[in-house]
């Protein structure tokens, strides 16, 4: 049950259960709470070979972080925070940090199911993935279907999903079942600068590149029949799309920007770091507010990106198929952010509720049944949580459990994990070796470019059973059905 691992640097990673890891906090390094790794030995040996545990133990020493920082089955190296981290910062005393949130912000994922089965849709696959890659731009330049003036840019940045639904991109009930409804209130455009509004007016209802994609997948397996039935899935072999994308150019220059003024920020009140990628300003200071509320506006962006996405995939749906919105009954699932900075109360240490500014970087909120920010729908079986896999592996849909609240801030992992380099994959794998190992589990994928498919290979990336597993069996997020690819759309 319990262990010692030695890591460089001399930090020590303790086994304190069979899914749990703790370095404890040690004041000579300047942490002001220990972290908490829920990961198995073999997930925990990835962590070990990169920055992703010395990163971790870095996070905790930023001013007001509170309980634990939280590394999470998929963490990796990240931008001064890990990917797959949780940190909690008091509302008061804590900072905010751009790194925390990292630079695709909400970069997030939703789920679409369908009434059609694997069977009727294998005959016209080929036709619909090539499709969708028409009318949906990928990639690094792509640019958008949908012309903005600087007027429309200010409110959809405002009134995220609802701005594309009450302009027809999409259903009234989309909105029902995104988090935060789509649209996260405070977000200002005056925070963000010219050049972000630049880079993202062209890109709304884009997928992106590196590891963002639109799969066609279908039910592999139902684990909770009760959740999967509340959620639309109905059957092995039902047809579901995933979609995983962010706020694009618009969140990188947010990020950028903020992470600019934050050392600047540092410099002049002398606030020594011990990374400078950590660079934060005080939560309740000008600075962190003009953050929050560009992040915000970042926010609401993704969200809207992914609902014009979801509307021309509905479009493509319908028109190869022939079949019209109510014969295909496309209902979205759940949309769920996974890089966000926002304010939730949670009890920390028995000494109550507190109001804690949530940093999520690479990290699914997992809130359990009875929460009033779980969409009605929901409410009383729990949040759903979909965690995506590599093309060519499994994706899960998970429900959150009361567990989380207490284990994680209310949170589980966002995916696989990268395990290895893009510079890696492309060394060790090739174009035509990737896509005959898709092909031959009959998947059939089209990407704008040979790097982006040999950089995404399944072998660049963890186990996502794994991953999955370990917050299945520690009780923060349990499964209700897993999905396989069929279809790929790579930028």
């Amino acid at each position: 049950m319990s262990g010692l691992l030695t890591r460089s640097g001399n930090l020590q990673v303790r086994k304190v259960g069979d899914f749990e890891y703790r370095i404890d906090k040690d004041v000579s390094k300047g942490m002001n709470v220990p972290v908490t790794i829920y990961a198995n030995d073999n997930l925990i040996s990835k962590m070990v070979t990169d920055r992703t545990i010395d990163q971790a133990s870095n996070v905790a020493t930023l001013p007001g972080v509170t309980k634990h920082v939280v590394v999470l089955p998929d963490g990796h190296e990240g931008y001064g925070f890990p990917v797959g981290g949780v940190a909690a910062m008091d509302l008061e005393d804590g900072v905010i940090s751009p790194g925390g949130v990292g630079y695709d912000i909400n970069c997030g994922v939703r789920l679409i199911r369908t009434s059609i089965t694997e069977r009727e849709l294998r005959p016209r696959l080929k036709d619909i993935v090539n499709e969708l890659f028409t009318a949906i731009p990928a990639g690094v330049g792509s640019a958008s279907r949908t012309k903005l003036t600087r007027s429309d840019l200010d409110d959809l940045l405002v009134e995220g999903v609802p701005w594309a639904v009450e302009r027809g991109y999409g259903w009234q009930s989309d909105i029902e079942v995104c988090e935060e409804t789509g649209k996260m209130e405070g977000a200002d455009p005056g925070s963000v600068s010219d050049t972000a509004r630049k880079r993202g007016a062209p890109q709304l209802g884009t997928l992106g590149s590196g590891n963002h994609f639109l799969e066609i997948q279908k039910v592999d397996k139902i684990f909770d029949e009760i959740a999967a039935k509340k959620m639309g899935i109905e059957g092995e072999g039902q047809i579901a799309i995933l979609i995983h994308c962010g706020s694009r150019g618009f969140g990188h220059q947010v990020c950028s920007d903020y992470l600019r003024i934050s050392e600047g920020v540092l410099r002049k009140k002398n606030i020594q770091l011990v990374d400078r990628e950590l660079a934060c300003v005080p939560n309740n200071s000008s600075e962190g507010e003009s953050y929050r509320k560009a992040m915000y506006s970042a926010l609401n962006f993704a969200w809207c990106n992914r609902q014009m996405i979801t509307h021309w995939t509905r479009k493509s749906f319908e028109k190869i198929l022939g079949l019209t919105e109510g014969q295909l009954d496309m209902k979205l699932i759940y949309d769920v952010a996974h890089n966000i900075a926002k304010v939730e109360r949670h009890e920390v240490d028995g000494e109550g509720m507190r109001d804690l500014v949530i940093h999520r970087k690479g990290a699914t909120r997992a809130f359990p049944a009875g929460v009033e920010q779980i969409p009605e729908k929901y409410r009383d079986v729990g949040q759903p949580v979909i965690i995506p896999g590599s093309m060519g592996t499994a994706s899960w849909v998970l429900l959150g459990n009361v567990r989380s609240l207490d284990l994680s801030f209310g949170s589980t992992a966002h995916g696989a994990g990268r395990a290895m380099s893009r510079t890696a994959a492309r060394k060790n794998y090739t174009v035509e070796n990737v896509k005959q190992q898709l092909e031959s589990k009959g998947i059939y994928i089209k990407s704008l470019s040979k790097d982006g498919v040999v950089e995404e290979t399944p072998e660049a990336y963890k186990d996502v059973d794994a991953v999955v597993e370990v917050s299945h069996r520690l009780g923060i997020a349990t499964k209700v059905a897993r999905f396989v690819p069929v279809g790929v759309i790579k930028g």
